[in-house]
């Protein structure tokens, strides 16, 4: 299964969202981790900026 934005994001937290700028702030944290903090094993440890 490919996991979309919107499934890691918004199922299953859709009650704890209350208005659209906490799910703007939701979808910032996420993409921030997804791009700076975790861990990539293609990469071989490092997250894709550190890698860059």
């Amino acid at each position: 299964m490919t996991l979309t934005l919107k499934w890691v994001i918004f199922y299953g937290f859709e009650k704890q969202v209350k208005n659209l700028n906490e799910l703007e702030d939701a979808i910032r944290d996420y993409i921030e981790y997804y791009n700076q903090k975790r861990i990539k094993s293609k990469l071989k440890g490092p997250a894709p900026i550190e890698y860059r």
